[in-house]
C-alpha cells in the first residue's frame, strides 16, 4: 500500500464529513417532519445495503470484467434475511449466514469468488 491511498482516503474524508456531520451540528433538525426524520433514519442502512448487494451480486472474471454471481451468498442473505425476522436479532441473522457460509466453502460445496472492484 502506498501513502497516496492514505492521502485520499484523508481528502475522501474531509469532502464526505460536513454531509455527515450536518445531523449533529444543525440545531433545529428534530422539527424537521417525523415523515422525514423517519426516512432520514433508514439512508444509512439503505446505502450499506447496497454496498453489501455489489458484493452479493457482482463478481469479476479473469479478464476484469463484472458478472453476475449466483452463489451460495444469496442463499446466506436469505438465511441472514430470515433469521434476524424470526429471533429479532440481527446477530443470529449474521451468525446464522456467516456458519452457512463457512462450511459450504470448507466442504467445497461453494468456492470463494474472485473480488469485484479494483
Amino acid at each position: 500500500m502506498t501513502t497516496q491511498l492514505i492521502v485520499l482516503a484523508v481528502l475522501m474524508g474531509l469532502v464526505t464529513y460536513p454531509s455527515r456531520a450536518l445531523p449533529l451540528l444543525a440545531p433545529g433538525i428534530e422539527r424537521l417532519p417525523r415523515v422525514a426524520i423517519e426516512y432520514l433514519r433508514l439512508v444509512g442502512p439503505a446505502v450499506l445495503a447496497a454496498l453489501a448487494a455489489v458484493s452479493v451480486m457482482v463478481v469479476t472474471d479473469e479478464g476484469r470484467s463484472p458478472a453476475f454471481h449466483l452463489g451460495i451468498e444469496w442463499l446466506a442473505v436469505a438465511i441472514a434475511g430470515a433469521l434476524t425476522f424470526w429471533r429479532r436479532n440481527l446477530l443470529v441473522g449474521l451468525l446464522g449466514a456467516v456458519v452457512l457460509v463457512a462450511v459450504a466453502r470448507a466442504l467445497g460445496i461453494a468456492e470463494l469468488p474472485l473480488p469485484s472492484g479494483g
